[in-house]
C-alpha cells in the first residue's frame, strides 16, 4: 500500500471516528442474548463505510467495498465469561443468512491479518469495545437491498464484546432478547472446529512474559480441550509451535519458543496421559509475527503458542 493510500485511509478513519463521538442513535435488526448491555451507539446520517471483504495482506493491504448512506455503529458487552468470539458471532451470522445476506469475509484474528487488520478497521474505543489482538472474530456481509453489515467479537477475562456496523440503509434494530449463545468456555468442539477447518488454533489463554516459558500451576482450558480432542481422535497428531516477540537474538528466541511449545506437550503428557506419538513441539522464535513488535501490545500478541494439526490419518 502506498503512502498516499495509507494517508487517505487514515483520514477517512479519523473523520468517521470524530463523527462517532456524536452520541446515541437508532440500532439495527439483530437479536443479541438476554442480558447484553449496550455500551455505545453512534450514527452518521450521510456517511461512508469501507466494508472489509478479504483479509489484510502485505501486498494488497485491506480490500474493502465502499457503502454510502446512514452508517450505524453499536458496541455491546455480554456478561458471559469464557465465550469464544466465534461462539458470539455464530448466532448473528445465522440471523443474517436467514435475512438473505451473503457473507463476504468470515475470519479469526491471524487469518484476518492480526494486528494490521484490526488497526485498519474502524473500532469504537475502549472501554465501550474491547479487542484482544490474538483472539477476535470478524464477519462482513452484504444484503439484498445494498446494505452492509460488519460484526466484530472479542473477549476479556470477564466479558464478551460485540461491535455491529450497518451501512447503506436507515432501518433495523439490535435487541437484547432470549437469543441463545453457547455456554462452554473453551470446548473440545470449538478447538476441533479450528483445527480441522483452519488447520491451526492460537491458544490465547497461554500467556507468557518476555523471556518466560512457564505455564504456571493452574489448569489451561485450551490444552484441556485439546486433550479431550486427541483422546477422542487417537489418529490425530498435533504439533505445538512456539512464537516470541523480537526482544533478543533469533537463536535465543528460537530456543525460548521451543521451550514454550514443550511446556504444552509436558502439560498434556503429565496431566492427561496423551501419547508422545500424538503431540510434538517446535519453535520459530520471532520469524512469524501476527502483530508489530514496535508496540507493547504487539509484542504481547506475538508471544504465543499455536496448535497445528499435522495428521488426519
Amino acid at each position: 500500500m502506498t503512502t498516499t493510500i495509507r494517508n487517505i485511509a487514515k483520514a477517512a478513519l479519523l473523520a468517521f471516528w470524530a463523527a462517532a463521538m456524536a452520541g446515541p442513535v437508532a440500532a439495527q435488526d439483530l437479536a443479541l442474548p438476554s442480558g447484553a448491555e449496550l455500551t455505545r451507539e453512534v450514527v452518521q446520517q450521510k456517511g461512508a463505510f469501507a466494508l472489509p471483504i478479504a483479509p489484510w495482506s502485505a501486498d494488497a493491504g485491506l480490500p474493502t467495498q465502499r457503502f454510502e448512506g446512514v452508517v450505524r455503529v453499536q458496541s455491546w458487552r455480554i456478561k458471559a465469561s469464557g465465550l469464544t468470539p466465534l461462539q458470539m458471532i455464530q448466532p448473528l451470522r445465522d440471523q443474517l443468512r436467514e435475512a438473505g445476506f451473503d457473507v463476504a469475509l468470515d475470519c479469526a484474528s491471524a487469518r484476518c491479518g492480526g494486528f494490521d487488520f484490526r488497526f485498519q478497521t474502524f473500532v469504537l474505543p475502549a472501554p465501550d469495545m474491547f479487542v484482544d489482538l490474538t483472539d477476535y472474530h470478524f464477519l462482513s456481509a452484504t444484503g439484498p437491498k445494498g446494505q452492509a453489515v460488519a460484526l466484530l467479537a472479542s473477549q476479556d477475562k470477564s466479558n464478551g464484546y460485540v461491535q455491529i456496523v450497518r451501512a447503506g440503509d436507515g432501518g433495523g434494530r439490535v435487541r437484547a432478547t432470549g437469543a441463545a449463545l453457547p455456554t462452554a468456555a473453551v470446548t473440545d468442539s470449538a478447538i476441533a472446529d479450528q483445527l480441522e477447518t483452519q488447520g491451526h488454533a492460537i491458544l490465547s489463554d497461554l500467556v507468557f512474559q518476555t523471556g518466560s516459558a512457564s505455564l504456571g500451576e493452574g489448569s489451561v482450558a485450551s490444552l484441556d480441550a485439546i486433550a479431550d480432542y486427541l483422546t477422542a481422535n487417537p489418529t490425530r497428531q498435533v504439533l505445538f509451535v512456539g512464537h516470541t516477540d523480537a526482544v533478543g537474538s533469533l537463536e535465543g528466541n528460537q530456543a525460548l519458543s521451543r521451550k514454550r511449545a514443550s511446556a504444552a506437550v509436558t502439560y498434556l503428557r503429565d496431566r492427561h496421559g496423551i501419547p508422545a506419538g500424538q503431540i510434538g513441539a517446535d519453535g520459530v522464535g520471532y520469524l512469524s509475527p501476527i502483530a508489530s513488535n514496535l508496540t507493547p501490545e504487539g509484542r504481547k500478541a506475538n508471544r504465543r503458542i499455536e496448535a497445528v494439526l499435522i495428521s488426519t490419518e
